[in-house]
């Protein structure tokens, strides 16, 4: 008889519960292993259930014709915000800021879906912003060449980085509070659970962007 297949890494740790249920978070940094596991998606809805501020460092770190901020100037806009109460912060920047926002959040959602989820999504959304000509931040917009085969590519980008980020984050996340969510059902469980340590304690509010906090984004 086979035996059964060693069970993966637990979908939570440091500070859950086993099974990850009532999460209690007030400061959440969201990561993936790859375009289109719904980082903002799930940011966005998050804060809304939560009613804390979104902020999503791509608004603030991509200035007009797609030029970067450089660590510096990146550093001094992002602080500000990781020292409030509470909040919710699309991406990490670690190349730039280092762990400045993993260091302040109580947990870290690493969406962890398989290749046939965030693909096929990664497409549609590219199809939709380039069709439609959707403005991103800044101005910017998104070109099926850039996206698919330019240079900088979009597509290139995230399959190169999907194995070895699943294979170093385990490590580097170790000793944060996470819940890696690995399926579009384990994330939808984790939305619906998650509740505020202490709302009295927190702004009410919800913005959309970091200049509707108070912070210049360009």
């Amino acid at each position: 008889m086979r035996r059964p297949a060693a069970r993966r890494d637990p979908t939570y740790r440091n500070g859950f519960d086993r099974e990850g249920t009532n999460p209690v978070v007030q400061r959440v940094a969201i990561i993936a292993t790859a375009s289109g596991c719904g980082k903002t998606t799930v940011g966005r809805e998050l804060a809304s259930r939560l009613d804390v501020p979104y902020v999503e460092l791509d608004a603030i770190h991509w200035q007009p014709g797609w030029t970067e901020l450089d660590a510096v100037e990146l550093r001094r806009r992002v602080e500000p915000l990781v020292a409030r109460d509470a909040w919710v912060i699309d991406g990490s920047y670690r190349g730039k800021l280092g762990d400045l926002v993993l260091e302040r959040a109580d947990t870290v959602v690493w969406l962890d879906l398989p290749r046939r989820i965030w693909l096929p999504r990664l497409v549609v959304r590219t199809l939709r912003r380039t069709l439609t000509r959707e403005e991103l931040w800044s101005g910017n917009r998104e070109t099926l060449w850039n996206a698919v085969a330019g240079d900088d590519s979009l597509f290139r980008f995230a399959l190169a980085n999907e194995r070895p980020r699943r294979h170093r984050y385990p490590r580097e996340l170790d000793r944060y509070r996470v819940a890696r969510l690995r399926t579009p059902a384990e994330v939808e469980a984790f939305l619906r659970s998650a509740r505020r340590r202490d709302r009295s304690s927190a702004t009410h509010a919800a913005p959309r962007s970091p200049s509707q906090m108070g912070v210049n984004t360009t």
